[in-house]
C-alpha cells in the first residue's frame, strides 16, 4: 500500500509537468479546449483532499495508510471509560449530511454522562460521544438543497418532530420525539436528515468554527433566562459558576440586568466580573450567600428573578430564599432522577412567587443564539480556554472533574 501523496503521484499517471511533456499541452491549452480549470479538473477527476472527504472516502492520508475508510472517534463505552477508536467513516444517507468537525466543546452534560457511563434519554453506550461541534460540510446525500460540501455549519445536537402536541404549541423542546445526535469528538459527524432541515445552521464567514459551536449551550441559556420573562433593570441572581451559569450571566447582563453571580471558586468570581456580573457572592455557604445576595438589593428585598444553574437541591431552595415577593425562580440546573426538594409552601403562596424550569431549546431560539454570536455582542472567546487534541480528551474530563478553571475546552480533531 503506497505510503505517502508523494509515493502514489509518483506511482500515478504523472504530473501537471509529466503531462505537458507528453503532449497534453499546458495548463493554458487544457482550459481552452474545455478542460475548466485546475480546480474543476480535480474536482470532476481523481480529487483534492477536499474532493475525497466529499465522497466519503476520509482523507487521503488516512486512506493511504490504512486503506480502509476509518477515522477516528471517541466512544463511550461506560463509567470514566471513554476510548478514542477507529470506526468507519460515516456516509451520508438520503437527506443527511457528513460534516468533517473543526472543533468540539466540551459540555457540563458530556461531564455527567462520563461520571455516570451513560444518559437515559440522549447516549446508551457504546456510542459514539460529545453533541456540541461546528465544522465542514464534506458530503449532502440525496435530496439535500440546502448545503453542500465546504459550507462551514453549526449542526445542533436535537430537532424537534414538528407534529406533535408540543411541536404545534410552540414548545418544541418538550417534543415527544425529539431526536438526539451524538459523536462530535470526532473526525466526522453524521447529522441525521431531520436535524440537517430544521437544525443545521450555515455560520458566517467571519465567525470561527469554535465559536460557532457554542451555539447549543448558548441556545440553552437563553431558553432558560427569556422563559424567567425578564425586564430591563431586573436585578437577577444566577446561582453557579459553570459554563451554562455564565453564558445566562452574560446574556442577562448583554439584555440589561443588574446581575449578582453567586459562586463558589475565586475562577469563577473573576470570570463573572469579566462578563457582565454587577456583584459576585463567593461563597459555599447557602445561607450567606442568601444574605449576601439580599443585601445587593433595596432594603434587602430579594431579587426579581432568581435563576438555579447548578442542578442541586440545596441550591434549589436557597433560589427561593433569594427572590422577593411577586419575583421569578427558574430551576434551569438539571437535578439527578429521584431527587427531591423542600420548600416552604407559606413563603411561595403568600408572597406570590412564580417557580419555573426550563429545559433545553428549540430552533428559533438556535438560530437566535447563533445571530447573537455573530453579532459579536457575545463574548465567545472567553468561554473558551482550553483547546486539546481528540486524544487527550480522557485528561481534559480529568481535569474538568477535578474542577479546574477551564470553562470549555476545545477538542480539535
Amino acid at each position: 500500500m503506497p505510503g505517502t501523496v508523494k509515493k502514489v503521484i509518483k506511482r500515478s499517471r504523472s504530473t501537471v509537468e509529466t503531462v505537458i511533456e507528453h503532449g497534453r499541452a499546458t495548463v493554458e491549452s487544457a482550459l481552452e479546449h474545455g478542460r475548466a480549470t485546475v480546480e474543476d479538473a480535480l474536482l470532476h477527476g481523481r480529487a483534492t483532499v477536499e474532493s475525497a472527504l466529499h465522497h466519503g472516502r476520509a482523507t487521503v492520508e488516512t486512506a493511504i495508510e490504512h486503506g480502509l475508510l476509518t477515522m477516528q472517534a471517541a466512544v463511550l463505552h461506560g463509567r470514566e471509560d471513554v476510548r478514542i477508536e477507529n470506526v468507519p467513516v460515516p456516509k451520508a444517507a438520503p437527506g443527511e449530511l457528513i460534516v468533517q468537525v473543526g472543533a468540539a466543546l466540551t459540555c457540563g452534560t458530556d461531564l455527567k454522562v462520563f461520571r455516570r457511563g451513560y444518559h437515559a434519554r440522549m447516549i446508551v453506550p457504546p456510542a459514539l460521544f460529545g453533541h456540541e461541534l461546528a465544522g465542514t460540510v464534506v458530503e449532502a446525500g440525496l435530496g439535500v438543497t440546502n448545503f453542500k460540501s465546504g459550507d462551514r455549519v453549526v449542526a445542533l445536537n436535537s430537532a424537534p418532530c414538528g407534529k406533535c402536541f408540543f411541536c404545534e404549541r410552540g414548545q418544541e423542546n418538550l417534543c415527544d420525539d425529539l431526536i438526539f445526535n451524538n459523536g462530535a469528538y470526532a473526525e466526522f459527524i453524521r447529522i441525521p436528515s431531520r436535524i440537517v432541515e430544521k437544525n443545521t445552521l450555515i455560520v458566517p464567514e467571519h465567525v470561527p468554527l469554535e465559536h460557532a459551536a457554542l451555539t447549543e449551550p448558548l441556545a440553552c441559556a437563553v431558553h432558560g433566562f427569556e422563559d424567567s420573562h425578564p425586564h430591563p433593570g431586573d436585578i437577577v441572581a444566577i446561582i453557579g459558576g459553570g459554563p451554562l451559569g455564565l453564558m445566562m450571566l452574560h446574556v442577562a447582563a448583554l439584555y440589561g440586568c443588574e446581575v449578582i453571580a453567586v459562586v463558589k471558586h475565586e475562577g469563577q468570581a473573576e470570570a463573572a466580573k469579566q462578563l457582565g456580573a454587577a456583584h459576585v457572592v463567593k461563597t459555599a455557604s447557602i445561607q450567606k450567600a442568601i444574605k449576601d445576595t439580599r443585601a445587593f438589593t433595596p432594603n434587602d428585598r430579594g431579587v426579581d428573578i432568581a435563576i438555579e444553574a447548578v442542578g442541586v437541591p440545596d441550591a434549589w431552595e436557597e433560589a427561593v430564599e433569594m427572590v422577593r415577593k411577586g419575583g421569578t425562580v427558574n430551576f434551569f440546573g438539571g437535578c439527578a432522577v429521584g431527587t427531591q426538594v423542600k420548600i416552604d409552601t407559606n413563603r411561595i403562596h403568600y408572597s406570590d412567587i412564580t417557580l419555573r424550569a426550563t429545559f433545553h431549546h428549540t430552533p428559533e431560539i438556535c438560530r437566535k443564539s447563533l445571530e447573537l454570536i455573530a453579532s459579536g455582542r457575545f463574548q465567545a472567546g472567553a468561554f473558551i480556554t482550553g483547546r486539546a487534541h481528540l486524544y487527550e480528551l480522557n485528561r481534559v474530563f480529568e481535569k474538568l472533574m477535578n474542577r479546574n478553571s477551564e470553562i470549555k475546552t476545545a477538542i480539535v480533531p
